[in-house]
Parts: structure tokens; sequence; C-alpha cells
């Protein structure tokens, strides 16, 4: 008797939680005598452009599940952000919202700091459609100085096909470039970021005629090919072999880190040895990249 109980309308229980901590009169209420903090059902339902009989039966636990529409306008008119709107979801329908893509400007300067304590291990911090927006030093020295192109230019998948460099360092350049464009083609539909890819996706199909093949091939690889050993030429210190591992952001599902961790202490070894020979350009890439990333 007491299992259903416990878990009766968990739903209702959370609405009624978020609407208390609303203050009427800064969303254009009355502020008068109110048996309640925060706003009333009708005030909710008003705000959610729902009936307010069917809102009443939502926190009541009557009338079946909401769509994911209602669940949406709900979220807004309680003002939800997008952890409590996905868990308004969970609680309602049993899974998370769709992805609404958002487009990331730049990193907090603690998790900047995280990259920077991963020395000397490059490691970046990219979005789902694989534009990079910070990196720390050992990526600058042994992937790509980002820090010296405009954000716009900072993109992956434009490097692998557009970049000459990108071909040198690779030793199989066409296996890790079908790799790249599986990565991008599942992450930016996980994101729900189609509309937003289909600009670069024009773009590289004009000028790539490879990329264009490898699109219209739709191949998709599974997760084990981005945890494997990766080897590069590296223009100065020669072959290194890195370990590929990439790790999803807590709090930023828009985010992945990505760290290629050397996968011998003399690949380590002559990371450190080309830090030591070329000063530290954090000034430049702090002036030059994204606002707030150290």
């Amino acid at each position: 008797m007491n299992a259903p109980l416990a878990r009766e309308n968990l739903l209702g229980a959370y609405l009624r939680d978020r609407r208390a901590k609303l203050d009427p009169a800064a969303l254009g209420f009355s502020a008068g005598r109110r048996r309640t903090p925060g706003l009333r059902r009708e005030e909710v339902a008003q705000r959610a452009n729902i009936s307010p009989t069917w809102y009443t039966w939502l926190e009541q636990g009557r009338g079946g599940a909401p769509s994911p529409d209602v669940l949406d306008r709900i979220a807004r008119a309680l003002m939800l952000t997008d952890v409590e709107r996905e868990h308004l979801f969970l609680l309602g329908l049993g899974r998370p919202p769709e992805a609404r893509y958002q487009k990331t400007q730049g990193v907090t300067p603690r998790l900047q700091r995280v990259l920077d304590a991963l020395e000397p291990s490059p490691a970046i911090i990219r979005t789902a459609t694989l534009d990079v927006v910070a990196w720390n030093r050992p990526a600058t020295l042994m992937l790509m100085d980002y820090g010296a192109l405009p954000p716009e230019q900072r993109n992956i998948l434009r490097f692998m096909f557009l970049d000459p460099r990108a071909r040198a360092a690779q030793y199989d350049w066409e296996s890790v470039a079908r790799f790249v464009v599986s990565a991008f083609r599942m992450e930016a539909a996980r994101a729900g970021a189609a509309a937003e890819i289909q600009p670069l996706v024009d773009e590289l199909s004009r000028r790539s005629p490879e990329f264009r093949a490898m699109w219209r091939d739709n191949d998709i690889r599974g997760a084990h090919h981005g945890e494997a050993v990766k080897h590069i030429r590296h223009p100065v210190v020669g072959p290194l072999a890195f370990e590929y591992s990439a790790f999803a952001v807590d709090g930023r599902p828009d985010l992945a880190m990505v760290v290629y961790n050397p996968a011998t202490p003399a690949d380590a070894e002559r990371i450190r040895s080309l830090m030591k020979a070329k000063p530290s350009r954090r000034g430049v890439e702090a002036a030059s990249g994204p606002a707030g990333r150290r």
C-alpha cells in the first residue's frame, strides 16, 4: 500500500514546489493576500496557455500523461532551467525532452583550469558541432594553435578536410576523417543541431569532394573508435602516440572534453621538451579566445 503512495504524483509535488518559488508581483500578478507563497494554479495555467482545470488535474495526478508540448509550456511558465526542465519531463513522461541546441560561447574559468591541470596531455573542449571552445597549451603545440584562428574557424571538421596540415599529421587520414564525420553526424543529431550544421555541411560539400562522398555514405561508427590509440606525425618532435578519450562535461550536455593522453613515457617527455623549448602563449590565447576562458 505504501509503495504506490510514496511515488504517487511526483510530478504534482514538483509543480507545486516550483510555482511556490515564483514571485507573483515580479510576473505581473497581484501581490495581495495569498494563502500560500508563489503563484496560484490558475496563474501558472494562464502563463502556460493551458486550461486551469487541466493544470489542476496534473498537480492532483489525474487526467493521464501530459504531452511534450504541455510540459514545454509549463516549463516556460515556471521559468525552469534546462536541468529543471529535463527533470519535469522525466517525471511527466519518463524520458528526457528532445534536445534543444544552444550555441556555446565559451567555458567557465574553472573548466579551463581543469584543462590546464592535464598537462602534458593535450586536451580540448568541443561542442556537439565539433567547434573547439577551449584548449590547453599542449593542445596548442601538438594539435592546432586555436588561439591564432578566429572563433568561426576553430572547427575540427573544417581542419580535417580543408587544412593540408591535417593530412600531413595523420598516418591513415581517410580512416580518421571518416571517424570525425561519423562523430559529427551523431553528436549533431543527439544535440538537435541539424539546422545549425547545414551551412557547414554545404560549404564542405562544395570545397571537399572527399567530405561530400563521406557525408553521403551515412557511415556511423561505434564509440570504441574514439577510445583507441591515436598516432600522429608532429612536424618538430616526430611520431607521437596518444590514448584518445572523450568525456561528457557535467551540467553541460552541449560540451565534451577530449583528452589525448601520451601513450608512453617517451611520448610525454617529447611533449614536455617542446613545451620547454617554446614560450607560453597564454596571453595571446586569452586575448583571442572566447570570453571568460581564463
